[in-house]
């Protein structure tokens, strides 16, 4: 069981034809040959038996070729088709094949033929011939691989805070999700760490909110963060959980301003902000590192931010950030309609 599977020889054909014309056994031709018994009757029945003609090898090669030859069940992503079509639309849009794959189950879950996993897209892709297509599909792919490959990570930051800003003193229930109004924040710089982009994750929803940035400086990152949480109902302005960054050094004030709490995260510890580390890296499929982000309007970023929080996510059961947002909002509204009425 070694050893690797591989098709019949010419030559073990050929035995195969002159012991069974000498009247050996199956168990004896398999013997000879060093085959299981089991494929040794296959070939032997594979073969087409018009006119009661025996086993003849330069026949059995023949058909042996022309069924590998056989085209398999045809492929369920083809280019021109509608399936084909529509994946291609979503892949264009920026959405992931596994985003695909969820929001088109979600879509018609009665349906396969309206359907594809994942997988079957990525084989679809690779697939392709080489041309304008593949190129342009392939590029829409998140790292633009022209083959597949493994993921790696890393990630470092800064130490020395107070004990009740770490998060350790962060309430328990925080982790958990269930309680909407919990974010993580962080920065991500230009080129020569002369520009930068403010990121805010909704640790329930997933929903990504983008800040520009007109310096550095602590300053620049209270103001430009209180300009986002102001436009944030104040029912889910609870806490944000955010680096070792020193541009968080004003966080009392902003704090004080916006009534969001601020905890800060254990040094090289990018898994207790993991919703912003994984929001940075698609951030960074349109901010590319070592570009100069000083030129991207708030405008530029809101429509950034649209583009993420519009696509469908795996681990919202493949709603997008958008749908899950609205429902939290539209849930809290109903709950605090229902304190003021006495219910």
């Amino acid at each position: 069981m070694g050893s690797n599977y591989s098709h019949l020889t010419p030559t073990e054909r050929a035995t195969i034809m002159l012991m069974l014309r000498d009247g050996k056994g199956v168990n004896q031709i398999a013997r000879m040959i060093g085959r299981a018994a089991s494929t040794v009757s296959r070939e032997i029945q594979r073969q087409p038996q018009r006119d009661a003609l025996p086993y003849e090898a330069t026949r059995a090669a023949a058909h042996a070729f022309a069924q590998s030859r056989r085209c398999r069940n045809p492929r369920k992503l083809r280019p021109g088709k509608p399936l084909f079509d529509k994946v291609a639309g979503y892949l264009r849009m920026g959405w992931s094949p596994l985003q695909i794959a969820g929001r088109l189950k979600r879509m018609h879950p009665d349906d396969a033929t309206q359907t594809a996993c994942h997988e079957t897209i990525y084989v679809a892709l690779y697939a392709l011939p080489r041309g304008e297509l593949r190129r342009d599909l392939l590029a829409c792919l998140r790292q633009e691989h022209q083959t597949r490959r493994p993921r790696s990570a890393g990630t470092a930051r800064k130490d020395r805070i107070a004990e009740e800003l770490r998060i350790a003193a962060r309430p328990e229930d925080v982790a958990e999700r269930q309680i909407p109004g919990h974010w993580e924040g962080d920065f991500i710089k230009g080129a020569f760490n002369r520009s930068a982009v403010g990121t805010l994750v909704e640790r329930t929803s997933r929903l990504v909110m983008l800040a520009k940035m007109d310096s550095l400086d602590s300053l620049a990152a209270q103001q430009s963060f209180e300009r986002i949480f102001m436009g944030v109902p104040p029912e889910l302005r609870k806490s944000l959980t955010y680096d070792r960054g020193s541009e968080m050094a004003r966080h009392a004030d902003f704090t004080l301003h916006t009534g969001v709490k601020v905890y800060f995260a254990d040094p090289y510890s990018p898994w207790q902000r993991g919703s912003n580390e994984n929001a940075n890296g698609l951030i960074r499929e349109y901010l590319p590192k070592g570009t100069d982000l000083s030129g991207h309007s708030q405008a530029d970023l809101d429509e950034l931010a649209y583009k993420l929080n519009s696509r469908p996510r795996k681990i919202l059961d493949f709603r997008t950030p958008y749908e899950v947002y609205d429902e939290l909002q539209t849930r809290l509204l109903k709950e605090s309609a229902s304190v003021a009425l006495g219910h």
